[in-house]
């Protein structure tokens, strides 16, 4: 099925959706369902909705591109989806597509569809991507709304005041999770923390998370086996939740208590909070960092957060209860200290 097929498809299919909104709430919902079925939305149906709980997100979702022609979202539910250079299974993995990350289809081949998201091109199992209207009604779902830093050294304050003592500074293009808007001012969530920033110096764009790229996923030379294998075993938990007190890689931590439970797979015993984790181990600098080190970060002073590095210039934290367990720049606030726990 090529490109420009499937667009008229999916056009096809939100529109029906959208003229059976129409009708009188009389209609019988059993024809409904069967007319939306052979549509092929039958993924959407296969849920707990009722039509007309169909219809309102057909509604909703009409019309919405968040920057896609041709919409597709990734539909695993616990491994990340895999991306690949050609459409089989023994195609060189490119790069890997978290739960509900977005693409643009470019082509669909033999169950496979070939794919562009974020920097990753490649080609999907169609078996794990909802494409069409049901794509447009999980995107709709699953949207979100950052404040992009459009310089860098971004003061990030504890109130909306020029008054308000600085807690951290954030790099330009790094993205923060918005919360809402008040007279010249952004209130943000950064990890665990409500905090403010000059609504001059940000950016407010909706957005859908993307595939990650292998480079994002590999290590340095030279880096020890147990480092590997705890930094790759980090990395199944990513989209999972952050729940605050938490511990549970796959029910929900927060950031020491992601830290603590994935150091303890390795016979690691640490504390229970980032303040105390990081007196533990030996204190480095940046340029000795290696994957399986801790970086620590502050507010006003008192370490607050901690994530894992593992390579590249990336860590993995537990951040919000948003945006659960992800990967982010190492320096997207400023850390405070490194820490190398593992002594190889």
């Amino acid at each position: 099925m090529r490109y420009l097929r499937n667009r008229k498809i999916a056009g096809a299919c939100a529109g029906l959706a959208l003229c059976l909104a129409l009708q009188p709430l009389s209609v019988n919902a059993a024809e409904n369902n069967g007319v939306l079925q052979s549509a092929g939305v039958s993924n959407v149906l296969a849920s707990n909705l009722s039509t007309e709980e169909y219809i309102e997100l057909a509604q909703q979702a009409q019309g919405a591109s968040w920057g896609y022609t041709n919409i597709g979202i990734s539909n695993v539910k616990e491994e990340l989806l895999n991306v690949r250079e050609t459409p089989s299974l023994d195609g060189k993995l490119v790069g890997k597509m978290p739960k509900g990350a977005a693409c643009e289809v470019l082509d669909t081949v033999d169950g496979w569809a070939h794919i562009q998201s974020g920097e990753v091109e490649g080609y999907v199992s169609l078996d794990y991507l909802l494409i069409g209207p049901d794509a447009k009604l999980k995107a709709n779902e699953l949207v979100r709304t950052v404040a992009v830093a459009n310089v860098d050294g971004l003061n990030v304050r504890e109130t909306p005041s020029t008054e308000s003592a600085v807690v951290m500074q954030i790099r330009q293009g790094e993205e923060l999770e918005y919360l809402e808007t008040l007279d010249g001012w952004v209130k943000v969530a950064v990890d665990s923390d409500e905090v403010y920033v000059s609504a001059e110096y940000v950016d407010v764009v909706t957005k859908l998370d993307t595939a990650i790229t292998m480079t994002e996923l590999l290590y340095g030379v030279g880096v020890s086996d147990v480092r590997v294998d705890l930094t790759e075993y980090a990395k199944q938990f990513l989209g999972n939740p952050y729940v605050w007190g938490g511990t549970s890689l796959t029910h929900g931590a927060d950031c020491s208590g992601f830290v603590l439970s994935v150091f303890a797979k390795y016979g690691v015993s640490l504390p229970r909070v980032a303040a105390d984790q990081a007196r533990v181990g030996t204190s480095i600098s940046a340029g000795e960092l290696q994957p399986g080190d801790l970086i620590f970060y502050a507010k006003g002073g008192y370490i607050n957060h901690v994530a894992l590095y593992i390579g590249g210039g990336q860590v993995i934290h537990a951040s919000t209860e948003r945006t659960g367990i992800k990967i982010s720049n190492y320096n997207y606030r400023t850390p405070v200290k490194y820490v190398k726990v593992l002594q190889d």
